[in-house]
């Protein structure tokens, strides 16, 4: 008897990176969405940068300015610019390929998403609150009772206890005396 040949002796070598590449290229839609939040935070912290470097750009407008602090901050705003427009493109990307994935699925109306109880449902719910309140209320009444009993008989083994440590307090005494 042979052994069976392992599974990758058999297959060259270019074929087995040829499925990855494909799976790799088969992205389900749950990391799509998770590339375009992503995505969104970094045009949104982008957007703040650009924001915050108009803020402090002086303006050309006949003040007295340094120019190359100027042309350092025109082309890192440039640059921001430059990387939003790709940011926006890689988006559009995703939103293109999640509504490629989602095209074949049928749509759930709204109604069905969102749990409801209908009018008959809610009387018979109604009635079943009420019971389960009153059993709620009778039970807890019952646990009033026994912990009111259960300090009651607590409170006759604490005298019993008293008793009986001041009888052995009288015995010790007496045998003391006797000695």
């Amino acid at each position: 008897m042979s052994t069976p040949p392992l599974a990758g002796a058999a297959m060259p070598p270019g074929a087995f990176s040829g499925t990855q590449a494909q799976a790799a290229r088969e992205v389900n839609t749950a990391s799509l969405c998770r590339i375009g939040q992503e995505t969104v935070q970094d045009i949104v912290f982008r957007t703040m940068e650009i924001f915050q470097l108009l803020r402090n750009m002086q303006l050309p407008n006949g003040v007295t300015y340094h120019t190359g602090t100027y042309q350092d901050r025109l082309g890192k705003l440039q640059e921001h610019l430059r990387q939003l427009s790709i940011l926006f493109r890689k988006l559009r990307l995703v939103y293109d390929k999640c509504n490629e994935n989602c095209a074949g699925l049928d749509p759930v109306p709204i109604e069905q998403l969102i749990p409801y109880v209908e009018e008959d449902g809610s009387k018979h719910d109604d009635r079943g609150a009420a019971s389960q309140l009153r059993f709620a209320t009778e039970e807890r009444r019952e646990i009033l009772e026994v912990n009111k009993k259960l300090k009651q008989k607590n409170q006759q083994l604490k005298q019993i206890m008293d008793q009986l440590r001041n009888l052995i307090w009288d015995i010790n005494a007496m045998l003391a005396m006797r000695n």
